[in-house]
């Protein structure tokens, strides 16, 4: 008769051998989080302390949304447009750099608040009071791989998890029949890849599982049994023949969560079609959201946001949405030729994302949900060449809405070019400390030991910024 590693421990020496495999399990669990639950759980779970969010909305802006058009106004540069720039440069990607460049488009100020906001986005401007836009924002490189891995993760290296995913693991999701973390994906895969979604060290069930704004929504969803007793007896099959496995080896950890990704992904089959159905909204709905618009990618963006508020509200924790990918149009990374290509991507998420926002505060859901609008970085407030923006990770913008941020906020500043943050700098450790801070976990408690060592999003830093929460 064969016993394996787990029945050899209970048994031997008196004993001892499952005490002190007890202790190390216990140790282990200690170490990775406040309360201990089977891998890849995603169980309900409570904060370390009560949060306003419950969810978050990533509003993921790939390549990288200039400051000094956006959010950040700088009148410098129109009064010394066309000349040289003044100001120690730091070596940029291609190393073609131009003259001041000032921007082409006007901002006004909106809101009780009179935030200034671009032309670019004058839906987004109209919902001003509910921003707060932090200005003084720093990366830690300026590429764009190593910079998704850092905004994603809080590492400028492949391997580690995502927000999303750190997530999802620290509170569980309030439907077991959806993933904790979904990603809602354009077309635009980011440089860096689908790396940039995943769980990284953390149990399987944590990655971001991807969705589409088409149809079909999920790839494979439909079930392809002749009935659902057929369905059900090869779950059962394979349920036991990886319990049997995860009884024998001892990677049974990994073999748990992916039992649990297969008992989901039998449960996502009814909820998912019910969820991404947009046939249960209103025509004035979809055309407040801007899926009656003449530009197809408006109204791709549209769907991609009408479909993350009916995910928030089904209790998903983490919904990041990628932008679609545009024929002869590259993302928001225009080192030439700027005015087209960052009119087209505004116009692209512009009327989606100020739907959203207004959407969600008619429902009652803002406050409990946090909306992040965000690149890997900025651009420079010089031109390359005689049109364009090089990268710029010394000082960019981003904003929250919901969730419990202050709106109506700007925090920090750039110096009078827009080119470095000088005033309350903020970096991407900070960012995700009071991205968790909001939804209730403590940053320095929500770790998972791996390799040896304690990990966290925040790694060793981030501090949390009382002036940007309400």
């Amino acid at each position: 008769m064969t016993i394996t590693r787990r029945q050899l421990l209970t048994q031997a020496g008196l004993g001892l051998g499952a005490l002190a495999l007890g202790d190390l399990v216990g140790r282990e669990s200690a170490a990775a989080a406040p309360a201990a639950r089977a891998p890849g759980s995603l169980a309900p779970r409570p904060p370390h302390f009560p949060g306003q969010a419950k969810s978050v909305i990533f509003l993921y802006m790939d390549g990288g949304v200039s400051q000094v058009d956006s959010f950040d106004p700088k009148p410098l540069l129109a009064k010394e447009h066309g000349k040289k720039p003044k100001f120690k440069i730091d070596a940029t990607v291609f190393n073609n750099i131009g003259t001041l460049l000032k921007s082409p488009w006007q901002f006004a100020r909106h809101g009780e608040c009179g935030m200034p906001v671009s032309e670019l986005f004058p839906h987004i401007g109209s919902c001003a009071d509910d921003l707060c836009v932090i200005r003084s924002m720093q990366g830690p490189v300026p590429d764009h791989p190593n910079a998704n891995y850092a905004l994603h993760t809080g590492y400028a290296m492949h391997g580690k998890p995502s927000m999303g995913a750190w997530i999802s693991y620290g509170l569980g999701t309030e439907n077991q029949d959806l993933p904790g973390f979904v990603v809602i994906h354009g077309g635009r895969v980011p440089s860096g890849g689908v790396a940039c979604f995943s769980n990284g060290f953390l149990p399987a069930n944590y990655q971001g599982s991807i969705f589409l704004p088409t149809k079909p929504r999920v790839r494979n969803i439909a079930s392809q049994e002749a009935s659902e007793e057929v369905r059900q007896r090869k779950l059962e099959y394979l349920r036991q023949f990886d319990r049997e496995l995860a009884d024998s080896l001892a990677a049974g950890e990994a073999i748990e969560a992916a039992i649990r990704n297969y008992e989901l992904a039998f449960r996502m089959q009814s909820a998912v079609p019910e969820a991404m159905d947009l046939s249960q909204e209103t025509q004035a709905m979809k055309r407040f959201y801007g899926m009656e618009e003449s530009y197809k990618f408006t109204q791709l963006y549209a769907t991609q946001c009408l479909l993350a508020r009916r995910l928030v509200e089904r209790g998903v924790r983490f919904v990041q949405l990628t932008i679609p990918q545009k024929p002869g149009v590259d993302r928001w990374d225009q080192h030439s030729n700027l005015v087209d290509g960052h009119t087209r991507n505004a116009r692209m998420v512009d009327q989606p994302i100020g739907a959203l926002i207004k959407d969600l505060k008619q429902r009652g859901l803002l406050e409990s949900t946090l909306i992040v609008f965000s690149g890997e970085f900025g651009r420079t407030p010089f031109a390359q060449g005689a049109n364009g923006r090089d990268h710029n990770p010394q000082g960019f913008s981003l904003w929250m809405a919901g969730g419990g941020v202050r709106g109506g906020t700007v925090y920090g500043a750039t110096d009078e070019y827009g080119y470095r943050a000088i005033e309350n700098k903020m970096t991407l450790h900070d960012l995700h400390a009071n991205l968790l801070h909001l939804m209730g976990i403590d940053h320095e408690r929500l770790t998972f030991r791996h390799s040896g060592r304690d990990f966290r999003l925040t790694d060793v830093e981030g501090r949390i910024v009382p002036e940007i929460l309400a």
